[in-house]
This record gives structure tokens, sequence and C-alpha cells, in this order.
């Protein structure tokens, strides 16, 4: 009973820590209208601004880690958007998963910089269009050794189609992210593919000033490698397999926004010695400039 309560405890405070570290950071930018973990397709205006902040929470069988996440992104033109992306971790993982934070933003301690490139863009009806958004991105680690590898720079590729209405909207995708070996040992790669359903109920179809909420259901695959030591994989069974679901609440007024959700692991099919996941959460507060 003393251990479950000190446990307990232990975690209250880290949720407090990242409430108030979320309450001090100062104005941010959900990125775009959609998803908090899939991949999405919008860009911004040509000299868009979007300023965002994140907090992070992901909870294994051993510990939990608490991450704030910082998002600058700039329009280019309507369809290229540059970011940069940089974390204040609170508290890391031990083992580390290699997993995506959310649709723009590493879970882990990378400094990220990508490119978004809308590259298709069919308006087909009042507030309905089609669309397809590659991203390249290039990532340098805050930490010496996750796990019990060396962490080396990395490299992240991804595509993602959708389907946006004033009422319905839908996006599938895929990525990939390969670490470059450091000093003979080297992060096993990441493969995922995620999907997402969304909804606006017709009570928040009116202008501003009145609010705007929307509701995403929201499902990752992810298919994480193994590391190599000295060119040899740790274990010799085939790639992990994970698959995540949950929902997702995104709210809209005037420039600001907010966006909250869960995942929930729903398929664990690990290599042996791998820490199952229990749960992830995050919260990005917005603003548009």
């Amino acid at each position: 009973m003393i251990c479950r309560t000190v446990t307990k405890i232990s975690l209250n405070i880290g949720y407090l820590k990242l409430i108030l570290l979320l309450a001090v950071t100062g104005t941010a930018m959900a990125q775009g209208h959609g998803p908090l973990y899939g991949l999405q397709t919008p860009t911004l205006a040509k000299g868009g601004v979007d300023l965002n902040v994140a907090g992070m929470s992901l909870g294994t069988e051993n510990e939990t880690s608490y991450m704030l996440r910082y998002l600058f992104s700039y329009g280019i033109t309507e369809d290229l958007q540059i970011n940069l992306t940089t974390p204040t971790m609170i508290e890391r993982l031990g083992d580390a998963p290699r997993t995506r934070g959310n649709s723009n933003m590493p879970a882990n301690g990378d400094i990220e910089a990508s490119l978004w490139y809308r590259f298709f863009s069919n308006a087909f009806g009042v507030g309905k269009r089609f669309e397809s958004t590659a991203i390249v991105g290039v990532s340098a680690p805050t930490d010496d050794v996750r796990g019990q590898a060396n962490v080396g720079n990395s490299v992240h590729a991804a595509i993602s189609t959708g389907y946006a209405s004033r009422t319905w909207y839908g996006w599938i995708g895929g990525g990939y992210q390969y670490y470059f070996e450091k000093d003979g040992e080297q992060l096993g790669d990441l493969l995922y593919a995620s999907a997402v359903v969304g909804y606006r109920p017709n009570i928040f179809m009116g202008d501003y000033p009145k609010p705007d909420w929307r509701i995403f259901i929201e499902s990752l695959a992810e298919f994480p490698g193994d590391n190599k030591f000295d060119g040899q994989l740790d274990f010799s069974d085939s790639r992990s397999t994970k698959v995540l679901v949950g929902p997702s609440f995104l709210g809209l007024y005037g420039v600001w926004g907010i966006s909250f959700g869960a995942m929930f692991p729903v398929v664990q099919d690990l290599t042996p010695g791998t820490i199952k996941e229990k749960y992830r959460i995050a919260i990005n507060l917005s603003y548009w400039l």
C-alpha cells in the first residue's frame, strides 16, 4: 500500500510539473487544423508564422517521461513550409522507444528541422478538398546514449494524403526515420503509418467569435527496428510492431487554439527485452501570427 501511494504521488507531481511549465511558457501554436498524432497535409499561407509549445508524456511499464517541445514554422509559399522544433526534457526514459511525438515533432530529445511540401491540392466544392504533402527532416540528439546504444543524427521522410470539408476529415500517411551510426553503434530505425478520421459538429459551424471544436479518432502503427552494435543486430527476431489508437480534440477561437489527446496501445508484438508502453498524452497550446 505504501509503495502504491508513493508511486501515485510521484506521477501526480510529474503531471503538475507538466501543467505548470505549459502555463508559464507563453503563446503557442497547434500545427495546422488537423490531428494531434497522425500525419496531416495543411501548410501555412505565404508569410504565415506558427509558434507552438507542446507538453508530452509517455508511460511504460517501468517509468514515465515528461517533455516540452517548442515549434517554429514559417510559410515560404502557400505550399512550402519550414519547421524547427527543440525540446526541454523534464524526465527522460532510461530506454526510450523509437517513436514520433505527434505530426511534426519527435517524442525524444532530438532537435529537428523539416520541410513540408504540399505537392497536390484539388478543391472540388465549397470547403472541400483533397491534398497530399511530403515531409523531409534532419535531427540531432541532445543525449549521447538512448537505452544502451549511442545516438547519432537522423533523417526523417513521410508522405500524407487527406480529405477535408467543413464537417468531415480524413488522413492516411506513412514515414521512415533512420539513425546514423555513432562510435560503432546504431539506434534502430522507425517505420510507421497513421490513419485519422475527424468530425466537426454542426453546432461549431458558426463564424468567430463562436468557438470551433473538432474531434478526431487517431491510429498509429509503428515498426521499430533493433539497435546495432559493431554492425550486428541486438536481437535476431523480426521487427517489433505497435498499434496505438485514441481520441484527440482541437479547439479554435480566433487566433488561439488548444489541442489535446491520448493514445493507448492495442497491439504490442515486441522483440525480447523491449519495454511495453502504457499510454501517450499530449497537449498543444496555440497562437497564430
